[in-house]
């Protein structure tokens, strides 16, 4: 499984660079795995395997752009993968599907464990504070530097840095409390 992350993931980087070759076989190969994912989880609704598909395979191509070249594609993918199906959950009836569409265990091509799927979430609320916040907390509490040479790396005071970090934790509980 390894495997195939990071062959799809160096195929998505090199698309994200502007090799529209690189992109076209990372789709094709997206697609397989993509389907096989569906067609588990979408057993009694097998004329929506291709549809919701085609629009994930859609969201991934409008998406990439939010992808970040240092994370795991997996978990990107994966986040996708069951937004779409949730939003087919919406326009059917549970009653319609067979299998269970959400279970946790089933992965679409890799199985992405909790620290990475946790470093890919705290990095996209990171990606929502300024830069006033963000880096004091990317800095002292993640990468475990001093305020000292935070302060240096940023240009900010020391006491700029101790605010940044209060504040962008504050911040980001709030929007935690928001999304539970």
């Amino acid at each position: 499984m390894q495997l195939i992350e990071e062959r799809l993931r160096s195929l998505m980087l090199q698309s994200l660079s502007g090799d529209a070759a690189a992109y076209r076989i990372f789709l094709d190969e997206l697609t397989t795995h993509l389907r096989s994912y569906l067609r588990r989880r979408l057993g009694g609704l097998p004329e929506e395997v291709e549809d919701l598909l085609q629009e994930l395979l859609l969201a991934v191509h409008n998406k990439r752009h939010t992808y970040g070249p240092k994370q795991p594609l997996t978990p990107w993918v994966q986040a996708i993968a069951r937004y779409k199906l949730v939003d087919l959950l919406r326009r059917r009836s549970r009653r319609d599907v067979l299998t269970d569409p959400l279970e946790e265990d089933d992965q679409v091509f890799a199985t992405a464990n909790d620290a990475t799927e946790a470093q890919y979430d705290v990095a996209k609320l990171l990606r929502g504070l300024p830069d006033r916040q963000r880096l004091p907390i990317l800095y002292v509490k993640i990468e475990g530097a001093s305020v000292t040479d935070t302060a240096i790396r940023t240009g900010m005071s020391e006491s700029a840095v101790k605010v940044g970090v209060h504040r962008g934790l504050k911040a980001l509980a709030e929007r935690i409390r928001s999304i539970q």
